[in-house]
């Protein structure tokens, strides 16, 4: 019978399961030894699974008294984390630390990409952000200092921890991107570092993708691939069983986990997560929206959204029904209404006006929010001298609050802590990633916080705003804000709770290693 493979591709059928050993090596940045243990995690696609399996082994292994460190070299992201040096990084990557049982570093992530529209990118390399280029100029002007500083950062981390956990970006096969491909396995080569190759079953054809993914690597990355996971698995074992076997026997690799489907969820590292998993989200609060007592908040669905983290905490909340509104969408009746972070907050803020919905919002008489974007949203004007983000000019506001903002080049990254004045007093934790600077008129708005630059609400607290994000991770804080809330509809408050949204999401990430570890073959990782 005739190969389905051409006869180049034949080489790794039937490999032997031995030992790793590390491949001979050739290109630019391979064939680096590095002391130390790592893993490489990279998929047939994006949103197959691998940000998720990496946060559960650096919890496993952690569990196991391992020294653990996440890292991503390349990450292409809106939801953003500052690091307690003031560093930006992908929010994905704090997750994961936080899974590690470690603080986040700008070395998980040495660069991030945050798209803004018009087939450009915001670089922030090594934490701070260096420009905004489109994809051939950025490769051209910064391929070789990402580069390096992908190896300076891991050089460092094998100093630090035991285990280095890699997480690759979409596919590992894109053969039009491979010269370019910071994020995959140049990394592994660097390396020499056993791979897993995660496929996503849900979408359906997950065996021929990882065959193909096999077929359009180099024999050295192949050489690599030392096993396969199939992930969002929600059917009978028995069934798949035979499409395993076969998988096997004719990669030679073999298959170490089947990972079940999850029916909650964990901060999603990009804004595709909200589109990919829309009925998740649902099914997690639709079924809250029937209950009694039960406030309901629209988040309104930006073009560039940024920092869509920021409402896990009111995800979480029993008596909060959370639903996105996209821009054209009818806004319906909500309780309050989120405008939330933005990367570009004009171009944002011009969709509001083109399709309507801020229209919908100046007639809405329910609670206004708006966060960082969403907070310059609201003020009056908002001025663009230099034309970072289009055209310079200054621009009319959403017009509820006194506020005018002036678009900067600097960028503001930084933690913080203070106090609440409103709408009751609560020590508070956040940080700050914005360009702009904003002033207030206090004879029409009042400020939050003690810190007055970060936020300010009329007179009434109906319309308010801040430029803090995770300012809902805030036990106290965002009780006392929903007892608020509570008592001007006559419903009895909640019980108001100490600490912050990080024991929540220990929890959560306790429950994803213990539910994942008995579906993955950890012993040739182990030994």
């Amino acid at each position: 019978m005739e190969s389905p493979l051409p006869t180049e591709a034949l080489a790794w059928q039937g490999w032997p399961r031995r030992e790793w050993q590390q491949p001979e090596t050739k290109g630019e940045g391979s064939g680096v030894s590095c002391s130390g243990r790592s893993l490489m995690v990279v998929g047939t696609s994006s949103h197959v699974g691998k940000t998720l399996l990496v946060t559960a082994l650096c919890r496993i292994l952690k569990k196991a008294g391992k020294r653990v460190t996440p890292f991503k070299a390349q990450n292409m992201s809106l939801n953003a984390y500052v690091t307690p040096d003031g560093k930006e990084i992908a929010y994905a990557q704090a997750l994961q630390a936080w899974a590690a049982g470690i603080p986040p570093a700008v070395e998980m992530n040495p660069i991030l990409l945050k798209p803004q529209g018009n087939l450009t990118s915001q670089i922030v390399l090594n934490g701070v952000a260096v420009g905004t280029y489109r994809a051939g100029e950025y490769y051209e002007r910064w391929f070789a200092p990402a580069w390096q500083a992908v190896k300076e950062a891991l050089a460092r981390l094998q100093k630090q921890y035991d285990w280095i956990l890699c997480e690759g970006a979409g596919s590992p096969a894109e053969v039009n991107l491979k010269q370019r491909d910071l994020a995959n396995m140049r990394v592994a080569l660097h390396l020499g570092s056993p791979t897993w190759l995660v496929a996503d079953i849900d979408r359906g054809g997950a065996l021929a993708h990882v065959v193909g993914t096999l077929q359009l690597l180099e024999p050295e990355e192949r050489a690599l691939i030392r096993g396969i996971v199939i992930n969002k698995f929600r059917g009978s074992r028995e069934l798949l069983q035979p499409g395993l076997d076969w998988l096997e026997n004719y990669t030679g690799i073999p298959v170490v986990g089947v990972l079940p489907w999850l029916d909650w969820v964990l901060p999603q590292e990009d804004s595709m997560g909200i589109e990919a998993s829309p009925q998740l989200w649902e099914d997690r609060v639709g079924r809250k929206a029937l209950r009694e007592g039960c406030l309901e908040i629209a988040v309104v669905r930006l073009p560039q959204v940024a920092n869509f983290s920021d409402f896990d905490p009111l995800l979480a909340e029993p008596t909060v029904h959370l639903r996105w509104v996209y821009p054209g969408q009818r806004l319906g009746s909500p309780d309050v209404v989120i405008l939330p972070g933005s990367k570009t907050t004009l171009n944002d803020l011009f969709a509001l006006q083109k399709t309507g919905l801020a229209e919908q919002l100046r007639q809405y008489p329910g609670h206004i929010v708006g966060i960082c974007g969403g907070l310059q949203m609201l003020g009056t004007t908002i001025a663009d001298p230099e034309g970072w983000e289009g055209i310079a000019g200054t621009y009319p506001g959403l017009g509820f609050l006194p506020l005018t903002t002036v678009l900067q080049p600097t960028k503001v990254t930084q933690q913080v802590q203070t106090q609440s004045r409103w709408p009751a007093l609560a020590p508070i934790q956040g940080y700050e990633i914005h360009q702009g600077s904003t002033q207030a008129d206090p004879s029409g708005c009042l400020p939050v916080f003690d810190q007055e630059n970060l936020g300010w609400r009329d007179p009434t607290g109906r319309i308010w705003g801040s430029y803090l994000h995770g300012l809902f991770d805030n036990h106290l804080w965002r009780r006392r804000w929903l007892n608020w809330l509570r008592r001007q509809k006559g419903w009895d408050p909640l019980p108001e709770l100490e600490g912050h949204y990080a024991q929540q999401r220990e929890q959560l990430l306790e429950r994803l290693a213990d539910l994942w570890q008995p579906h993955l073959d950890l012993r040739l990782l182990m030994e």
